[in-house]
């Protein structure tokens, strides 16, 4: 019996084999180690001075107790499992008053992440100190740090977070720890914080503030980051913390390193630029939702732009929702063109997802889908059958739903009108995990307890060698086009003009051969470094665009505002005035080759952009990425980024975007990266596509394309290694934001080339020369050979037919001959 002093007895780690139902997965029970740890709380000062057991607690016999008892009882949840323990300790053993318990299922779906409860009663039933629910070990990739090389490239954490609850909760409720587990993964992923201690606080806010209710409820987070130090296992942060200590504004994330010392950095810019009541808005309770769109009749790429703007309209669709009901669209995911599954005999699918953000319960939202399927024009056919548009709920933050009767559960063939959630084929569907991975590839399946990232790898090693590859692909809107208005408050939807497939997968989804489209380069300027003065009239850029799309060009680039250095400065109005009759005369040709060929601008005015697009144009190609000519980005930055990003959006064209900082000529120290010119165009670069393509009003991410900016503010020596690593900038690496991304490269004629022209053979007779534009062709075509090789998806050149040729022949080379 205890007395006022209280020692401790303790068993550590007693592993023992027990019916315990893993999270998720209740009341289904599996045999499983768990690790028990005990503590009895006895005054052992008897014990001590008569050196007798029989004064003392026998922990043997407790054991025993234990071993005998525990695996006769099935466990719904490790809550349980402390719970029987006390029965049997208390029942058992009258020599015990207070026992601490800490069970460990370390087996758990979260490896290597294990999952512990812990508590200490009397045996009148007290609780001594809280329930703690604990998740230990949990491994999270993410930016952390302040040194430029940090900014760059994702790095591992250790996490433990522990949560103290008093309040009992209901019998047969187990603890969440999936979703404690997806929670903390997705928003540790997503973060971009400097310190340890920033991501620390953030973390325990975010947990408190979602997994506590009452005012005693306390969070404890431990993080350990491995890589600070060189000869130190980690350096470690612990705090603890309430919901009350989170009243202020979460701490602010570090943006990713700038391009020198005391930049603003783009994030920084928008946030400035937001009202108070746009942050608050910002940051009021909402829903998550993973959804899936695809389309296999009509103008497939237009009936999915179609739905994703009806979905931000809820209050349109259905009148009885409220005139607080929001659906906003955060982020897409490539675009796919799929073979048909289950019902094979249709057309080809185009598959894409979005992630919205909305205040809509499931039910409700799901309404709203299916109002939006009979809008676009879904007429029903048989089960898989073909649609105008399809939409599947497939993830509502990390919940399980089943609408069902509890005795309809047993199999998938009674869904109509019903939602489950997790979707319940999404673990068989390439078509739908692939985008899933393009937008949430750390997300946590509810019930599966893999991540997404996982669940594609696993389709992927079960991949028949017969299955028809997935196809990345991008649509242009046909232009000129004249809106319509609708009745749901938004002009009408551009129909598609052409579309490109961008990469394909083999047998196994890796990427495949791949087609580089051949992009014209038509200067109607007369101070153009290449080709100033000599299309600048319309005879002679048709005769230009006509020898170019019968030579092989895919789209032509027209541009009227020179980006050489020291070129003429061109307003806004003479800019529009060069481009737009050009545009216009194009799109009148007779010849239905020329009339219908694709047309950039190459602006980064927002007014010449939609002016030109309105021509005619099906995409914008912009050499500051939306930011316009300012470098390091000041205010007005963020103010013609938001107007280019409108334009964009509005008109749902695709958009190059390219990597630059400001005059072509100047700020080309990249010592913060330690010269990595791809690790400089990763960071910089992908600041501005993650701000363009994700949030509020984010152009959708199968539309974007992006260009190292070969020639633009960068060592000429080091372009040439920039070629040659080309493939890296989009590579599926940790911490880069543009994986995936179709890659432009345009060297043609640039005047790094000169300088490579201009060395003397160091053994030989060559004496070097300098070269003009017009001397830099065969250079020209070395760099072309090499783009294929790096996978370019466009090259942007003057001469087409003889780099046609260029291509035509590396792809067969590097691609084969059917590329």
């Amino acid at each position: 019996m205890t007395s006022g002093t209280e020692d401790v007895i303790s068993v550590d780690d007693l592993v023992l084999i027990l019916p315990v139902s893993d999270p998720g997965r209740q009341p289904e029970v599996r045999a499983q180690p768990i690790r028990l740890s005990l503590s009895i709380y006895h005054d052992i000062t008897e014990a001590a001075r008569a050196d007798d057991l029989n004064c003392s607690v026998n922990y043997a016999s407790i054991c025993s107790t234990l071993e005998s008892w525990l695996p006769r009882m099935r466990h719904l949840s490790l809550e349980d499992l402390v719970a029987s323990s006390f029965h049997c300790i208390f029942d058992h053993h009258a020599e015990v008053d207070k026992a601490g318990i800490v069970v460990s299922q370390e087996s758990s779906p979260f490896q290597p992440a294990c999952l512990a409860c812990k508590a200490t009663r009397t045996r009148n039933g007290e609780k001594e100190t809280p329930v703690e629910f604990i998740l230990e070990g949990l491994k999270c990739m993410t930016i952390i740090g302040v040194n430029p090389d940090e900014r760059t490239h994702e790095q591992p954490l250790f996490l433990d977070v522990a949560i103290r609850k008093r309040s009992e909760r209901k019998q047969g409720e187990p603890f969440p720890f999936c979703d404690l587990f997806a929670s903390i993964s997705d928003h540790s992923s997503s973060s971009r914080f400097g310190t340890l201690e920033a991501f620390a606080f953030s973390v325990a806010r975010h947990v408190a503030m979602e997994f506590t209710q009452n005012a005693d409820e306390e969070v404890m987070v431990r993080i350990a980051k491995p890589m600070a130090l060189p000869h130190a296992k980690s350096a470690c942060i612990s705090i603890s913390r309430k919901r009350e200590h989170f009243a202020l504004t979460p701490p602010r994330q570090t943006s990713p390193v700038s391009a020198s010392p005391g930049c603003t950095s783009l994030q920084q810019l928008l946030h400035s630029r937001d009202s108070p009541t746009d942050r608050s808005r910002s940051s009021s309770t909402v829903h998550t939702v993973a959804i899936a769109l695809g389309s296999n009749l009509g103008d497939r790429f237009a009936n999915i732009e179609m739905a994703l703007r009806l979905l931000e309209v809820p209050q349109a669709l259905l009148e009885d929702l409220d005139n607080g009901a929001q659906v906003t669209v955060i982020d897409t995911s490539f675009m796919y063109e799929t073979a048909p599954m289950y019902v094979t005999d249709q057309p080809r699918f185009a598959n894409c997802a979005c992630t919205v953000e909305t205040n809509l319960e499931p039910v409700t939202l799901l309404g709203v889908l299916k109002k939006i399927e009979d809008v676009v024009g879904r007429v029903p056919t048989i089960h898989n059958g073909p649609r105008a548009i399809d939409l599947d709920i497939l993830t509502y933050d990390s919940e399980r739903i089943d609408t069902r009767p509890e005795d309809k559960r047993y199999d998938l063939q009674n869904l109509t009108g019903e939602l489950v959630v997790p979707h319940p084929r999404l673990a068989e569907r390439e078509f739908v995990l692939r985008p899933l991975n393009d937008m949430i590839p750390d997300f946590v399946h509810p019930v599966l307890g893999k991540t997404i990232r996982t669940l594609l790898n696993d389709i992927l090693l079960a991949r028949r060698v017969d299955e028809p590859p997935m196809l990345k692909v991008l649509p242009f809107p046909k232009y000129p086009f004249i809106a319509t208005p609708t009745p749901y408050g938004f002009p009408s939807v551009p129909p598609t003009a052409k579309y490109w497939i961008i990469s394909s997968t083999d047998s196994t989804g890796k990427p495949g051969p791949h087609t580089t489209h051949i992009m014209a380069t038509l200067n109607v300027t007369p101070d153009s470094f290449s080709d100033g003065s000599m299309h600048d009239t319309v005879p002679a850029a048709l005769k230009y665009v006509r020898t170019s799309v019968e030579s092989g060009a895919h789209i032509v680039d027209v541009g009227g505002y020179s980006t050489r250095p020291g070129a003429t400065f061109v307003s806004e109005n003479e800019e529009t005035d060069r481009v737009i009759p050009i545009i216009n005369a194009i799109r009148a040709q007779e010849s239905e080759d020329i009339a219908n060929v694709l047309i950039s601008v190459d602006t980064f005015r927002w007014k010449v952009a939609e002016a030109a697009v309105q021509a005619g144009a099906n995409c914008i190609n912009d050499v500051y990425a939306f930011t316009g000519p300012d470098y390091p980005l000041v205010q007005a930055s963020a103010e013609h980024f938001l107007q280019m990003r409108d334009v964009a959006r509005r008109l749902s064209v695709p958009v190059v975007l390219m990597h630059s900082r400001g005059d072509a000529r100047s700020n080309k120290d990249y010592s913060d990266y330690h010269g990595n010119l791809v690790s400089a165009i990763q960071s910089e670069l992908g600041d501005k596509v993650q701000a363009i393509v994700r949030g509020a009003g984010g152009v959708r991410r199968w539309l974007v394309i992006v260009d190292p900016g070969i020639g633009f503010s960068k060592p000429a020596d080091a372009q040439y290694t920039l070629l040659s690593r080309a493939a890296s900038i989009t590579a599926d690496e940790p911490g880069n934001r543009l994986i995936g991304y179709p890659l432009l490269i345009g060297t043609s004629k640039k005047s790094f080339l000169a300088s490579i022209l201009q060395r003397p053979d160091s053994v030989g007779t060559y004496k070097g020369r300098k070269s003009g534009p017009e001397g830099r062709i065969w250079a020209t075509a070395a760099t072309m050979a090499c783009a294929v090789q790096q996978g370019a998806n466009v090259v942007r050149v003057h001469d087409v037919l003889q780099m046609r040729d260029v291509v035509a022949t590396s792809s067969a080379i590097w691609n084969g001959l059917d590329s």
